[in-house]
């Protein structure tokens, strides 16, 4: 186990990322047509094949996730990672058709000091290609693919990973964007809100504050009170190698919600986009009731682990004005 989504077997994972442009691409990929769905709790989200995911649709399979930043103009990361699939000859199969199948979301990052002037054509599908041609079963965490120029309300945000197994030996893994609109910090401080869930120092071993005070427990957002965009987003895609239905799988996705509201303060705004994908590789059977709630709760501590592990290993921007990273101030 290496703390990271690809500790699940048949999964990689790529980045590809602009320092200029401040921005960039993560792509999941499953060797294998993985079982899907999604839950969407912010009130401004941004996502690429969301109702062919809902339950009452046909397709049940996945061949990829593309996460970017961008705003919609990001979305069009999925169709490069579809067509580095499609170059594989993976896909749904309609008679002599072959179709990758890539769900995706997005944050927006377009405010962050990186240049956005990209001309006619934003450069998310290239993206998109390169980072499905780089998936490979390491990652880097922090500022790096879709987590390149993500931030929350206090410090630089990022991208984090995060993996454990249930009492059964399922294993279940997470990778979060974190460009929130709330603070994944105890006020200002070191202290990461998903400190309960730390394991080996993961995110720096701070624990919580010796008392909480009401500074601590005052809305941070970004804009501060008088915030009216959309430019809030966590990402998190959650894969378990049990069997799962669809249905299945939404539900657990709906639980691993859990842990952005053990991470994130606010959470689930109107201007936040929040989304979690679940996936299953099959591997396992489980319980579909004791089972699937163990593997539920073990996915939301993963997904605040991820969050907070995002924030803790990621590096500011090298513009003025930059959010500071956590590891600035308390590394």
């Amino acid at each position: 186990m290496n703390n990271l989504l690809t500790d699940i077997a048949g999964v990689r994972v790529g980045h590809a990322d602009d320092a200029a442009l401040a921005s960039g691409v993560t792509a999941v990929i499953f060797e294998r047509p993985a079982v899907a769905a999604m839950d969407v709790r912010g009130g401004g989200p941004g996502t690429r094949e969301g109702a062919l995911l809902d339950l009452a649709n046909t397709v049940e399979m996945i061949d990829a996730i593309a996460l970017a930043g961008g705003s919609a103009f990001g979305l069009e990361a999925g169709g490069g990672v579809q067509a580095w699939l499609a170059e594989q000859g993976r896909g749904f199969a309609v008679r002599g058709a072959i179709i990758p199948i890539v769900p995706g979301a997005i944050c927006f990052d377009l405010l962050n000091g990186g240049n956005k002037q990209w001309g006619r054509f934003a450069p998310y599908r290239d993206l998109g290609y390169a980072a499905a041609a780089a998936a490979a079963g390491t990652f880097a965490v922090g500022s790096a693919g879709a987590g390149l120029g993500a931030q929350t309300a206090n410090f630089k945000g990022g991208l984090g990973s995060a993996s454990a197994k249930t009492q059964g030996g399922v294993k279940v893994a997470a990778l979060a964007v974190v460009n929130a609109l709330g603070a994944v910090t105890v006020g200002d401080g070191p202290w990461f809100w998903a400190a309960p869930f730390e394991i080996d120092g993961e995110y720096g071993a701070r624990g919580f504050p010796p008392s909480f005070t009401p500074d601590m427990l005052k809305m941070r957002i970004k804009g501060g009170p008088d915030a009216t965009s959309v430019e809030n987003t966590t990402l998190a895609v959650v894969v378990t190698d049990a069997t799962l239905t669809k249905p299945q799988a939404r539900r657990l996705a709906i639980i691993a919600q859990t842990g952005f509201a053990r991470a994130i303060y606010p959470v689930h705004a109107p201007m936040d986009g929040d989304v979690v994908f679940a996936a299953a590789t099959g591997e396992k059977p489980i319980d579909p009731l004791v089972g699937l709630t163990e593997l539920g709760m073990v996915a939301a501590n993963v997904v605040a682990r991820a969050i907070a592990r995002g924030v803790y290993t990621a590096a500011a921007l090298p513009f003025p004005g930059a959010l500071p990273a956590w590891r600035d101030r308390f590394g």
